[in-house]
């Protein structure tokens, strides 16, 4: 197997209206050493539910241009913001995301499946593994008279203002610190931990900055995992880079009574 490398990842947004500050998620861009490369979304439904009047020859010409110029440029910063500078806003770029790939050109397939597609109705195999940890995760908390003093569905875009639609699940603040737990199923989707690390490095700056606090994650993952399945394994690999702790389900009453202790409940 090869070695895998550390590359970034940076997602494409597509913003009409810079007051109102929606968007849609147009294209994923991928750059590695020696590697830089970008995809557009192929399903364009989305962008003109946003915008009717939308020029997709300008997105796909974009595309075209920061392809070039990222791949013949030494200094790549310098040549993003020139571009993105030269279509005055509407395509905005987030901030980068590490993430680990043996091959590039398979990497940015994945983010793009991640990030661009559609998803598919879930399988009820899916909804119910992460549901199933959800469960327990709130059994666990209502035991320990916990449940109701804790926030739920904490949304990141609160601290980053950038239209991340992802909500973690719950947390509570003791002593200074804000501390959150999110079901993530592995076994069913390990491309979850990518997604929790991506917006918890962006979250977790924003809360110090907004909250006066430091904050930690916590993802609650399946009893028993294989750890020895690539996937998995990479997942809880990303996990850890992005210092998100990982504790399987069966461990939620001695999480729930520390909770209860700290909140003097």
């Amino acid at each position: 197997m090869a070695d895998r490398q550390k590359l970034d990842f940076l997602i494409l947004r597509y913003v009409p209206d810079a007051v109102k500050g929606e968007f849609v998620n147009i294209g994923v861009l991928l750059l590695g050493d020696g590697f830089a490369d970008v995809r557009l979304t192929t399903d364009w439904r989305r962008v003109r539910c946003l915008d009717p009047d939308v020029d997709l020859e300008m997105l796909e010409t974009f595309a075209r241009e920061i392809r070039s110029q990222l791949q013949n440029s030494v200094d790549r910063e310098s040549a993003l913001k020139r571009l993105t500078d030269s279509f005055s806003g509407v395509i905005q770029v987030s901030g980068p995301a590490a993430c680990l790939g043996a091959e590039p050109a398979e990497e940015i397939e994945t983010l793009v499946r991640m990030y661009l597609e559609k998803p598919l109705r879930p399988g009820k195999r899916e909804v119910s593994s992460r549901q199933r940890i959800l469960s327990e995760m709130q059994r666990s908390f209502e035991a320990a008279n916990v449940w109701k003093h804790m926030h739920k569905e904490i949304a990141v875009s609160r601290y980053t203002d950038s239209g991340d639609p992802l909500k973690i699940d719950c947390g509570y603040r003791p002593n200074g610190i804000i501390k959150m737990f999110h079901a993530v199923p592995l076994v069913t989707n390990p491309d979850l931990a990518k997604i929790l690390a991506f917006s918890y490095g962006q979250m977790s700056s924003g809360i110090q900055i907004k909250e006066q606090a430091s904050s930690s994650l916590t993802a609650i993952v399946e009893d028993n995992l294989d750890r020895s399945n690539a996937a998995i394994g990479f997942a809880l690999t990303t996990l850890e880079r992005a210092q998100i702790g990982v504790a399987e389900v069966g461990s939620m009453p001695a999480i729930a009574e520390q909770a209860r202790l700290e909140l003097h409940l």
